[in-house]
């Protein structure tokens, strides 16, 4: 792991909170399960300023080439559940990939329970799109 601990932003950490503390909602065991990593990982998590943020750490709206152990190489970007869109490479935050690549950086392998079983990912590139997430009060 290229920093040792997941990193987040403040303001996508405080969604992310949010988002873990809804878990007990989930009545699918993969969903529960990866929200169950998460949330383990969050206690050591490095929270920063937006200013700080390094460029190469998959975060929100954050586009992420990764290679998978059977050879295929995709690109998917991370975002909130109302823009999720699978035809258009859009995965959910609250999906198990979503869940599992969030605050690793590029060149990190992440490994995570994923509906199929448990599989690594190798995450090649990270390019940070234009922020429009706004938090609800």
């Amino acid at each position: 792991m290229k920093y040792d601990v997941i990193i987040i932003e403040k303001v996508e950490y405080e969604l992310l909170k949010r988002i873990v503390s809804m878990a007990q909602y989930y009545k699918d065991s993969t969903y529960r399960a990866s929200i169950e990593k998460l949330k383990n990982e969050l206690e050591f998590a490095k929270i920063v300023s937006e200013k700080n943020m390094p460029e190469d750490v998959v975060r929100f709206n954050s586009k992420v080439e990764i290679a998978t152990p059977f050879g295929i190489n995709r690109t998917y970007q991370i975002v909130t559940p109302d823009h999720s869109n699978i035809k258009e490479n859009k995965i959910s935050i609250l999906a198990p990939m979503g869940l599992a690549l969030f605050g690793y950086a590029q060149g990190d392998k992440v490994e995570w329970e994923f509906p199929t079983g448990k599989n690594a990912i190798d995450i090649i590139k990270v390019e940070q799109m234009v922020r429009e997430m706004k938090m609800q009060k």
